[in-house]
């Protein structure tokens, strides 16, 4: 399987090479080398095609097109330098810092220069030179922490300030430490879930919190947040950082029983750790360090078999593993035996210990104190180095302004030809916002052309019925229609009037016209205007005699008006700011009803001012056994 992946990542590359090469006499060199560059960045590295991803990045340096771009032969030398660093080569020493002299000088790539410095610091941690490390990690840091908007993921955001931050609590920069600790704080709910950093940035701020022998309250926040997302994720994250800061929560709290307790629990995971790699320093270092610290708490607990015990155990793998255990070490290691002795009442011994440390401090301030010396000559040079770039990019200003001087009677032609650009646009957008408007007057007056066609008919509709009232001799009712008549030709010549009006007064004027046709008909139907409820329907407007002319449909095409069993129901609801309003008649028994018997004239007018008020509109027709419904969609109106 292993061999087909290689394979197949071979002919990936191959084809990739042979593509830009074919590309290459359509367009020019540098773009070519430029895409290709950025494909090979969004190739995943992994054991099986490390050695063949960085053949192709070492065959890509030594192209001499590439080499006289700065920019992209920089970014070249770090993805090498990495591939190096991940196959756990010394060669990405001598690429990475390629790719910083070629970047230092550049204006902007800000991303990169981040990328470089953290791996620079990367290298310079590897080397034991921690003032070093520290100056790029820093270097990265602050570039992150100052623009926001550079082409930087979460996760890589949060990587490059975790290592910052933990090389300033090395160097006991801890309020430094802190501020990066809580930015990568704000990180978190952006990095994936159980992404490990969520876990090691609550770890760093609570060893920084204990470093700086904060009270524990300070400590218990941070404590809690740990204790939450290790239930989240109990499979994902390793327990003993868990114990760990619950020791140091303790240690403030001076609960020796507690501290022993927790040390022992991560001591237990140490200890398979280090079965599972005997040649591990890190191991090593974490066990020596478990047992010292458990010899140390039985002592404080003044039982001195058990300290015994463990202060063995620590001896022994100091004694295996003598490289990996740093004199600071052996500093705490060599002092919690002398207590161990005073305890047992061995005082002569436990003087000559303590005499032991002494030397072993000297020695080791010595030692530290000469290698901070060193590393403060390496670091002047570099900011050395960096106020001579800062100088070149001083003088490379100047001469870019020299050259603006040449180019300003062509930046100001061009600002000239925008401007009449600009000013031929906005005439035009006006000219475009006019026509709208004039548009809009004219839907505005086809909709009143269209009501006034429309109100005749019910006029004519409402004398038919007194006509037929006074030939009946039916005097009273005559009178007592035509007075109803009157007030609903009120309603009708104020609503007119406006372009919209409230639903409210548009489901009165309706009322009272159902009213008044139930009274022409000699109560031969029922009707029933039903609103939806929790609407405020006074909001709501609508342009004025939509619905009415729907309803008269219903009444004189959709029910059987001689039975005196008709039936209609108007019913109103609103969503998403549209009206829907469902006219149903109870159908006609004995004659088949077809949709073309609903339309009229009012009908076919009513439809047409629909249809004007935009694509929302609409209406629905459904003919059953039980009668028709009628359905109009209504947009709210401005």
């Amino acid at each position: 399987m292993k061999l087909r992946s290689y394979y197949a990542f071979s002919v990936l590359i191959v084809a990739l090479f042979c593509a830009c090469k074919n590309e290459a006499n359509e367009a020019p060199l540098i773009l070519v080398l430029t895409r290709q560059v950025s494909e090979l960045e969004d190739v995943k590295s992994s054991p099986a095609n490390n050695d063949s991803l960085l053949q192709v990045w070492l065959s890509l340096s030594n192209t001499t097109e590439l080499q006289k771009d700065a920019t992209l032969f920089a970014k070249t030398n770090y993805n090498i330098a990495r591939l190096y660093a991940m196959a756990g080569s010394d060669s990405g020493e001598r690429y990475i810092a390629k790719a910083l002299e070629l970047i230092e000088p550049t204006q902007g790539n800000l991303e990169l220069k981040a990328r470089i410095y953290n791996g620079m610091g990367n290298i310079r941690s590897n080397d034991t030179t921690e003032h070093q490390a520290n100056y790029y990690y820093n270097k990265a840091a602050t570039i992150i922490l100052a623009d926001s908007t550079i082409n930087l993921s979460p996760l890589s955001r949060s990587i490059m300030l975790l290592s910052a931050a933990q090389s300033n609590t090395l160097l006991y920069q801890y309020e430094l430490a802190q501020q990066m600790n809580r930015a990568v704080l704000l990180l978190s709910p952006q990095l994936p879930p159980g992404n490990i950093n969520q876990q090691r940035v609550l770890v760093q701020i609570i060893q920084t919190l204990n470093a700086q022998h904060k009270p524990a309250d300070s400590i218990a926040f941070y404590l809690r947040k740990l204790e939450i997302l290790h239930h989240q994720y109990p499979d994902g994250y390793d327990d003993s950082y868990l114990y760990e800061c619950k020791v140091k929560y303790f240690e403030a709290m001076h609960q020796t029983d507690s501290i022993l307790h927790y040390q022992l629990l991560k001591s237990a995971i140490d200890e398979e750790k280090y079965q599972a790699m005997p040649g591990s320093n890190t191991a090593v270092v974490n066990l020596f360090v478990d047992y010292m610290n458990i010899g140390g708490a039985y002592v404080e607990l003044k039982t001195g078999s058990q300290a015994s015990f463990y202060l063995q155990k620590a001896a022994q793998l100091m004694n295996k593993h003598p490289e990996d255990i740093a004199i600071g070490q052996q500093v705490i290691y060599k002092s919690n035996l002398a207590s161990l002795y005073e305890l047992q009442g061995n005082n002569k011994g436990a003087l000559n210990l303590l005499s032991e440390v002494l030397d072993l401090q000297k020695r080791n301030y010595e030692t530290e104190n000469t290698q901070a010396v060193t590393e403060m000559n390496a670091l002047y040079q570099l900011q050395a180095k960096d106020r001579s770039i800062v100088a070149l990019n001083e003088n490379m200003k100047i001469n870019q302004l020299q050259l603006q001087q040449n180019r300003l009677w062509l930046v100001i032609v061009i600002l000239v030809s925008v401007l009449l650009a600009s000013g031929l646009l906005f005439f035009y957008y006006n000219y475009r916002q006019r026509r709208a408007v004039q548009e809009k007057e004219k839907v505005l007056l086809q909709q009143q052309l269209l009501r006034t066609q429309m109100e005749p008919h019910f006029i004519f509709n409402t004398l038919a019925a007194v006509q037929s009232f006074v030939r009946l001799d039916k005097k009273e009712a005559a009178i007592k229609y035509l007075n109803r008549f009157s007030r609903l030709l009120r309603s009708s010549l104020e609503l007119s009037r406006e372009r919209l009006v409230p639903l409210c007064e548009e489901m009165e004027t309706l009322e009272n016209y159902l009213n008044l046709q139930q009274m022409r008909f000699e109560n031969a139907f029922e009707y029933n205007i039903n609103r939806e409820q929790g609407s405020d329907w006074d909001a709501v407007m609508i342009p004025p005699m939509l619905i009415q002319p729907f309803v008269e449909n219903a009444i004189l095409h959709g029910i059987d008006l001689n039975s005196g069993e008709g039936r209609v129901n108007v019913d109103f609801s609103l969503k998403d700011e549209i009206v829907k309003v469902s006219i149903t008649d109870s159908g006609k028994k004995t004659t088949e009803v077809s949709e073309a018997a609903h339309r009229s004239l009012s009908g076919t007018i009513s439809r047409e001012r629909m249809s004007l008020l935009g694509k929302n509109a609409g209406i629905s027709t459904t003919i059953s056994e039980n009668g028709t419904t009628v359905i109009l969609y209504i947009p709210v109106m401005a």
